[in-house]
Order: structure tokens, then C-alpha cells, then sequence
């Protein structure tokens, strides 16, 4: 069941399996204001609908901009997944080492920084991850 969609964001709840299945967005310094927004209806919606289990797909993101705001557009995302009853939120690797390097520092940033009231788990297959 589509939840929301737009030209940023797709989400994709099955209630059977209460899993929130969401492709993380490219990130170009364009569209931040904009990805603040769909973030914000993704927050919501696991919010309303009281997710637990969300799936990023990073698979395919690309990503334009700088190391810190990357970073901020992440921080944003976990603090706002914070104010929810999530439980668990698995991600999708990507393929560019580029975009892996830059997530991966960024998760470590955010578990540093912040206590995640979920877990996170970054898989290499969506099956895996499913699981």
C-alpha cells in the first residue's frame, strides 16, 4: 500500500509484514529543502500509522553534497525516527564505495552523538533485510 509518493520519496508500507519499505533520496544541494519536507511526511506516516520496521534502500542514492550536509540530512532523519515507536530500521548497502564511505560515517556519527531508541542494521540484499 503506497502511503505517499512524490518525485523525492516513495513509501511502501505492507501492514502484514508492518515493514515501511522507502528508496533514501538523492541528495543534491537543490533539493534539500525539499528532502527536510518528504523526511518530515516519512516521519509522520511511521508516526500515524506506529511503523516499527522501516527499510532503506540506499542502492541507488546519489549523492552531491557536501560531507556535512549529507551528514545533517542523516541526523535529521534518525532524530526525527526518534520521536517515533520504531524498532528497527534496516538499510540497503550501496554500490558507490563513495556513497557507502560518506553513510557509514555518517551512521557512526549519529550513534556517537545520539541514543537510538531503534536498531540499525545495513544489509547487502533486500531479502536479507527483509528477514
Amino acid at each position: 500500500m503506497i502511503l505517499f509518493e512524490n518525485s523525492i520519496l516513495k513509501l511502501d508500507y505492507d501492514p502484514a509484514s508492518d515493514i515501511l519499505d522507502v528508496a533514501y533520496p538523492d541528495l543534491h544541494d537543490f533539493m534539500l529543502s525539499d528532502i527536510k519536507h518528504s523526511i518530515n511526511i516519512l516521519v509522520d506516516k511511521v508516526k500515524h500509522y506506529d511503523i516499527k520496521r522501516l527499510l532503506l534502500d540506499s542502492s541507488r542514492t546519489v549523492i552531491s553534497v557536501s560531507e556535512d550536509e549529507s551528514r545533517e540530512i542523516s541526523a535529521y532523519l534518525a532524530v526525527g525516527l526518534m520521536a517515533s515507536r520504531l524498532e528497527k530500521l534496516a538499510r540497503l548497502y550501496s554500490p558507490s564505495s563513495t556513497v557507502e564511505t560518506r553513510t557509514q560515517g555518517n551512521i557512526r556519527q549519529i550513534q556517537d552523538t545520539l541514543s537510538l531508541p531503534f536498531q540499525l542494521q545495513s544489509f547487502t540484499s533486500k531479502t536479507e533485510a527483509l528477514e
